[in-house]
């Protein structure tokens, strides 16, 4: 594994109570007994020099023949769609790289916002350590629902299977020790941040959208989660403005290159398959630095339970990518929460109670690869 020092001896120091303190102090927060920051306590003011908001990539779909102002059709018309939608803030004194986070599946930039127990989320930490924040709503999701093709949205119940799945428990009951408020309030915001599609999945649609951001912006750090994770790595191939990844629990689309495929990783939720990327696109991934984080309550062996024993294969394959990137000359990163110290996390470690000490464990790694 690259970077020893960073994922054992340098985090371990930083890790629990000992990073949320420190964490916390720079950040103004005050602190519950649990050392948890309390919603709503007093902390110093964010003070913002530019925010505002864009769409970036797209698709325009033209309709046949001429407009006509009388008759209200549709021909000759236009549609706008298949583009991301971001919102940004720069806070005063910016460090030079912005952070560009992007959510995970059946989400939307909310991820990013207020956690679902009302504390501040990435969004805020972040920019309160001067990092300039972009958050993505990416192709027809959430506030980028414009779409060229339609699709059903499903009214199918479904929030007990994401409980399961994103590691809070086995419903009803919660994992003991797990880092997510008890309040019903808690729970009832986290159902309400998901978000349907509003059109079919497109690999390229998607990711060539967040190619068309970092060619505006310029350099920056991607930070992804869960099924953003593969799309990362085809925005970083794609696109020499993207300087780092930071990666949370990245889900598919891990790619490879020719002859170097791993065999599917079977799982109780079905196999975690890897794919095959040209090798000049896949050296794209070795010039630079990229840490992979996953949360708690990932079985060490193959389990029953289909919600967290796909996230033991995805791990498994996080690390067989890691040691394809690094064996071509890259700089790749794998951090298991609970080895360095740090337990109770689910699918969301940047939105759980312990937060802060997940956020010091990216602090150090965009230090350390001065990235921020």
């Amino acid at each position: 594994m690259q970077d020893i020092s960073l994922s054992r001896r340098s985090l371990l120091s930083r890790s629990a109570t000992g990073a949320a303190a420190a964490g916390m102090a720079a950040s103004g927060f005050a602190t519950a007994a649990a050392g948890a920051p309390v919603a709503g306590a007093a902390r110093a003011p964010l003070v913002i020099d530019e925010q505002g908001s864009f769409a970036a990539g797209g698709s325009i779909v033209t309709s046949p023949g001429t407009v006509d102002h009388y008759a209200q059709g549709t021909t000759g018309q236009t549609l706008h769609g298949d583009h991301a939608y971001i919102f940004y803030q720069k806070p005063v004194g910016a460090k030079p790289l912005p952070l560009v986070f992007w959510h995970g599946i059946g989400q939307f930039s909310k991820t990013w916002e207020t956690t679902p127990d009302g504390r501040e989320g990435f969004q805020n930490i972040f920019l309160r350590r001067k990092h300039s924040v972009y958050l993505i709503d990416q192709p027809r999701r959430g506030r980028a629902g414009r779409t060229t093709q339609a699709a059903p949205i499903s009214t199918t119940p479904d929030d007990q299977r994401w409980f399961d799945t994103f590691r809070v428990g086995v419903w009803p009951d919660y994992n003991p020790g797990v880092q997510f408020s008890r309040d019903p309030e808690a729970l009832n915001q986290y159902f309400r941040q998901m978000s349907p599609s509003t059109g079919p999945f497109d690999l390229k649609i998607t990711s060539d959208a967040i190619v068309a951001l970092f060619d505006r912006i310029g350099p920056g750090v991607l930070v992804t989660h869960s099924h953003s994770g593969g799309l990362g790595w085809q925005t970083a191939m794609h696109n020499h403005n993207v300087h780092g990844i930071v990666s949370f629990e990245p889900g598919s689309n891990f790619a490879f290159p020719p002859g170097e495929l791993p065999a599917p990783i079977a799982s109780s939720s079905g196999p975690i398959e890897p794919i095959e990327a040209p090798l000049e696109e896949f050296r794209m991934l070795t010039r630079i630095p990229i840490l992979i984080v996953y949360g708690d309550f990932i079985p060490a062996k193959p389990d029953p339970n289909p919600g967290a024993d796909g996230w033991r294969a995805r791990l498994e394959m996080a690390r067989l990518w890691r040691d394809a990137v690094n064996r071509h000359g890259g700089d790749v990163t794998v951090i298991h929460l609970p080895e360095i110290g740090i337990h109770g996390n689910t699918h969301f470690p940047f939105s759980d109670l312990n937060n802060i000490a997940v956020a010091d464990v990216m602090s150090a790694f965009l230090t350390r690869k001065k990235l921020g």
